[in-house]
């Protein structure tokens, strides 16, 4: 920042400017007279005091300046401090997504909710890579869903599919974040419901990073009537959980 005194004009006069910092600079000048004593016949004395008053008049007028730059400049200092960042990233029910946080599974995408099979006794479908290698754990590759298990699997079967109700804020636009974990019962919680995985799958997600952040979005299992399917967007793996309720 400029200093307040920007200069001293030779007819006894200090011309001070002062910058005042904010959407607009203003200047603000005031002259203030100078005590100026020249050396007099009373010798040397006289001199030394001339300088003295002078060079005091000149360090109050300075002190009077920046303080008065000091108290205009700091509402223009406040309202910048004031001002909120714009959040980015897409809002969700958690909140605005930070950046940092974006899916690394599936080419950088959440994906669509996996379409139902019209053949109950579809076999779950591997992916076949091109190192020769074959994936065959549920997971999500190019937006297509590999790993399903048939619709007509026994294991899947529920005399009263969603007694503890149906959680209503599934596929790709929510995404959550774990606030709980219990790895002996095989259950977690979001903030809206808990749920517990299917004993079957716990293997595939008991390393999960359960509370690294919002890393999670749950789905409708279409093929599995009472099921629903929990995707990981960081290693594009799912488990089938079911729902236990608030």
């Amino acid at each position: 920042m400029m200093s307040p005194i920007a200069g001293l004009a030779a007819n006894g006069y200090g011309i001070f400017r002062l910058c005042i910092p904010g959407e607009t600079t203003q200047t603000l000048e005031i002259g203030i007279p100078i005590v100026r004593v020249l050396p007099t016949g009373r010798g040397f004395t006289d001199y030394t005091e001339g300088i003295m008053k002078t060079t005091l008049a000149l360090f109050t007028t300075s002190i009077l300046v920046l303080s008065a730059s000091l108290v205009l400049a700091s509402p223009a200092a406040a309202q910048e401090h004031g001002r909120s960042p714009q959040a980015g990233g897409r809002t969700t029910e958690r909140g605005a997504r930070p950046a940092q946080n974006r899916p690394r599974a599936n080419q950088g995408r959440i994906p669509k909710g996996p379409p139902a099979r019209s053949n109950p006794a579809e076999e779950r479908q591997a992916e076949h890579l091109p190192t020769g290698h074959v994936n065959d754990l549920p997971h999500v590759n190019h937006g297509q869903w590999f790993g399903h298990d048939p619709a007509n699997d026994a294991r899947f079967h529920m005399d009263n599919p969603f007694s503890h109700g149906r959680f209503a804020h599934v596929g790709p636009t929510y995404r959550y974040r774990v606030t709980r974990v219990d790895a002996n019962l095989h259950r977690f919680w979001l903030p809206s419901g808990s749920f517990a995985v299917a004993d079957w799958d716990w293997a595939i997600c008991e390393d999960w990073c359960w509370d690294c952040g919002d890393d999670f979005v749950v789905y409708d299992d279409p093929d599995h009537p009472g099921w629903n399917l929990l995707y990981n967007v960081h290693t594009g793996v799912y488990v089938h959980v079911q729902y236990m309720g608030r």
